[in-house]
This record gives C-alpha cells, sequence and structure tokens, in this order.
C-alpha cells in the first residue's frame, strides 16, 4: 500500500492518498479545502481514484469532495447519519474495496456524530478523532462516546498501526498507536470518570 500525506489548506489540514499497489486503484481520505495537491499525487503515482471518503461532516474536512470525485471520476464515500452529499452510504463494519486493498470502516463518534475511521489492515487514518498528542474537540455530551471509540475501537488496533491523522498538530505528521498510547495523555486514562476530569 502507498500512502502520500498531503497537507491542503489553511488549518493544517491533511489529506490522504492511499494506493494500491498492483492495481493503482486508490482511494482518498479527505479533500479538505483544494483538490489540486490531491489530484498532483493521483497523476504522479499513476493512481486511478475509486472512493473519496469523507471522514466527517466538517468542511475543512468535505468542502471539495465533489469537485474531486468529478475530477477523478471516483465516487463519493460517507458515514449513513452525515449530512454530507455521498454516493456510498457505509456503517460501522462496512467494507471499501480498491484493486487488492480492503479498508474497513470504523464508527468513531464523539467529534462529529458521523465521524469514522479507516482501518486498512496497516494503517488508520483518523480524521479528528484521534491526533498526535491530542484529540478531537467535543461537546461534553459526547464524552462517552468520545472515550468509547478511543478506547475500544481505535486503541484496540495492533500496536504497530501507523496512525495517520486529519491535522498537522503534533510533534511528528504520523506515528504508531503503541506510541500514540505512551505519549498521548488523553489516552492513559484507567476509564470514564477519569477521561472526563482532563476537561475540567
Amino acid at each position: 500500500m502507498i500512502v502520500r500525506q498531503l497537507r491542503v489548506g489553511t488549518m493544517d489540514n491533511f489529506s490522504y492518498l492511499v494506493v494500491d499497489e498492483r492495481s493503482r486503484e486508490a482511494m482518498v481520505v479527505d479533500s479538505g479545502w483544494e483538490t489540486g495537491p490531491v489530484e498532483k499525487a493521483a497523476s504522479e503515482t499513476g493512481a486511478k481514484v475509486k472512493y473519496v471518503v469523507a471522514t466527517h461532516e466538517h468542511f475543512d474536512h468535505a468542502a471539495t469532495l465533489d469537485d474531486l470525485a468529478r475530477a477523478c471520476g471516483a465516487q463519493v464515500v460517507a458515514h449513513e447519519e452525515s449530512p454530507v452529499r455521498a454516493d456510498v452510504r457505509v456503517k460501522d463494519g462496512s467494507e471499501l474495496a480498491f484493486g487488492e486493498a480492503r479498508v474497513r470502516v470504523m464508527h468513531t463518534p464523539g467529534h462529529t456524530e458521523d465521524s469514522v475511521c479507516l482501518y486498512d489492515g496497516g494503517n488508520v487514518f483518523t480524521g479528528d478523532t484521534l491526533f498526535v498528542g491530542t484529540i478531537g474537540r467535543f461537546e461534553a455530551s459526547r464524552a462517552e462516546d468520545m472515550y468509547r471509540s478511543l478506547y475500544e475501537v481505535i486503541m484496540r488496533l495492533p500496536g504497530g498501526t501507523e496512525m495517520y491523522p486529519g491535522h498537522d498538530y503534533g510533534s511528528v505528521p504520523h506515528r504508531t498507536l503503541k506510541e500514540e498510547g505512551d505519549a498521548n495523555p488523553y489516552l492513559g486514562c484507567k476509564d470514564l470518570r477519569s477521561f472526563i476530569s482532563l476537561f475540567g
């Protein structure tokens, strides 16, 4: 699998081009503010984009999904509860296939109700749920959802999984879940109560 991490826009966003090496079919994770960097990366790698996936509804991730899909001849993918216009609706456990690659959709509500992460067996794309060194913002009413998404979904993946966030907010652009678990204070809580206590 080829992963191209692409900085887009003015809010330190990342988009991702994920390419099956043999077939050159690909998936894009979020489109951010602009389509140019993704289109350029697809051209450079000889990739044929099949899916453009929204990790969640926020404009800095989803504003140009339709534009990118049209440019690449791809389908827009979003969670079944998302307000994002989509050609393909997915839910927890759905799989997206491109070439020989299989990517599992993991519903991870907390930052937004429609937040998803994408796991290909070696990499996880976490959108605004988990960043390097921190986590996404959430309303107090969603604390339990965020806790479960972090502890019962993402951090149950193998420690060697490479974590790719939706923004460049950390000391490094990506790292393994084991490294993240050791360094991120929001991942060191023994229970929901101690997690909530971090937010005053």
